[in-house]
Parts: structure tokens; sequence; C-alpha cells
């Protein structure tokens, strides 16, 4: 199989999904750049996120969980600002064809069931698979939720329970992430102005936004997964729930504190500071 062949059944694939064009792509794969116009009147967002073997997934883990967790992270990401994904662009580098198959098994149901094009990108074969997804999505002008925008006496607020992903790794499991869009899509309109997705655990994506906003947050409850302990649910990450703040609590989320005044970017959990353990890239890995 070379290149040609595996970029055609990519294509045939797409067409049968719906996913060549629309979304303001005019043509897609097959030229040298994807043509995008963009709708009047919205500001556009763009994301990108890497998995890598043996940083993001191992040789064990399933090429489709891959492809879905790949594209659920920059959706997340899309999420997390308000915004309505369009397009993405895949760079993806693997050797094995059944492993590329398998990645887009994952990857093209989740680009499906929001709506995602797959405008183009690039393919290389490399000795060990790793993937590269950036997102184009839209938010109506001026709307975009940022970490910037937390307000003394905001309420604090997750969308749904911690900690599931960290345990299912510690149980040698994956659990797949659902990046919360339709949720997003909703809060501006209910007076939320600052928000984040959660992908490197409570303790360090909070302390993230407390900086981005100049303030500190007191926590008082931490909504747990079941079977989840704390510690998974504060540090585990992955979760990719939204992490908001706003002026009173949003029906169907989980308030977990309030904005407060005192040195920039501490978290005060229990009344003791809580170190930001999460997840970092250029830090060993935590116990």
């Amino acid at each position: 199989m070379d290149e040609a062949h595996l970029i055609a059944k990519i294509e045939a694939n797409l067409a049968r999904r719906g996913l060549s064009t629309g979304n303001g792509i005019l043509t897609g794969i097959g030229d040298d750049c994807a043509i995008f116009r963009p709708k009047s009147g919205d500001d556009l967002l763009f994301t990108t996120d890497q998995m890598h073997l043996d940083r993001h997934f191992t040789t064990t883990t399933k090429a489709s969980d891959v492809g879905h967790t790949a594209l659920a992270r920059s959706l997340s990401d899309i999420a997390a600002m308000g915004g309505r994904p369009l397009f993405a662009l895949v760079a993806l580098a693997a050797s094995d064809p059944v492993w590329i198959d398998g990645f887009y098994a994952g990857f093209l149901p989740l680009a499906q069931r929001h709506g995602v094009i797959l405008a183009g990108g690039d393919l290389s074969a490399t000795p060990t698979p790793s993937c590269d997804v950036m997102v184009c999505g839209s938010v109506p002008r001026g709307q975009a939720l940022l970490r910037s925008k937390a307000r003394l006496g905001d309420t604090i607020s997750v969308s749904g329970p911690l900690g599931a992903a960290a345990l299912a790794l510690e149980r040698g499991k994956r659990r797949l992430p659902l990046p919360q869009l339709a949720l997003g899509r909703t809060l501006y309109a209910q007076g939320v102005r600052c928000a984040m997705d959660l992908s490197d655990g409570l303790s360090a994506d909070l302390r993230r936004l407390c900086l981005a906003s100049k303030v500190s947050a007191r926590l008082t409850a931490v909504p747990r997964a079941k079977g989840a302990h704390l510690e998974h649910a504060l540090h585990g990450g992955e979760d990719y729930q939204l992490l908001f703040t706003s002026r009173k609590p949003i029906p169907g989320t989980y308030p977990i504190g309030t904005v407060v005044q005192s040195h920039p970017d501490c978290v005060f959990y229990e009344s003791s500071p809580l170190p930001p353990l999460g997840w970092d890239h250029y830090h060993e890995p935590r116990p």
C-alpha cells in the first residue's frame, strides 16, 4: 500500500460520512491547501494537540482509541471557549496501514457526531506512531470564554464528577474522553465569562485559571466519579470536564468553591494551600 492509496481510502471514507466539505470548507483533501470561508460575525478559534507513543499511549492501546482521543482533546479546547468546531487538520505519522485504518476508525465517528470536517493534513511513515490534530472552531464575536475573566465572589463549578480517567488508568484501562461541547455553547448565555477544560488535573488547571485572572480560589467540595479517590479527582487529569466561574451556580453542574482575594494563583482546600500536582510535561512524572 502506498501513500496515494491511503489518502484515497481516507477520502472515500470522508465522502461516505459527509465530512469532505461544509462548515466553511470549500475544498479540502486533494489540493495543496484547504479553502476556508469563515462566517461573517464570528471569531475563529484554533487549537492543536499532539499524541506520541510512550508519552500519551502505549503499544497496547487500540489505534481507534488514539484516534478518538486525539480529536476529543482538541474538541475539548473548543468547548472550553464556548465554541462550535468547524474543521480539523491531521498530521499523522505511522507506518502500519492497519494502525492508520484503526486510527481513523476512532477519529471519524467522533468527527461525524460533532459535524467536524476533515479538511486535510499530512501523512508520514515513521517507526513509531504519533499525531497532531488541529481544530478550528467559531464563536459569536466577543463571546469567547477566557481563563482571565474570573471575578471575586464568583462560584467555581465543574461540569461533572472528577477522577474517572485516573481511576481507569490505575486499573490498567483507558477512559475515552467526551468533550463537553453542548454545555460549552450554552455557558455564555447563562452569564459565564471564564472557563477552561480539565486536562491536567483540577489542582494544576485551577491554579492556571487563577494566574490568568489574578485571583485565588477556595475549594469547598470536590465531586468524585464512582470509585475514585480524592487524589484521583484533585490531581489525576484527563477528565476533560469544563471548569468555569459564574455569578451563580449553573443547573446541572457541580459548584466546588469560590473565587477569593489572596495571593494570585493560590488554591486553598480545607483551609490549606493545595499544591498543583497535576500533569506537567516538563516535570518528572509524579508518583
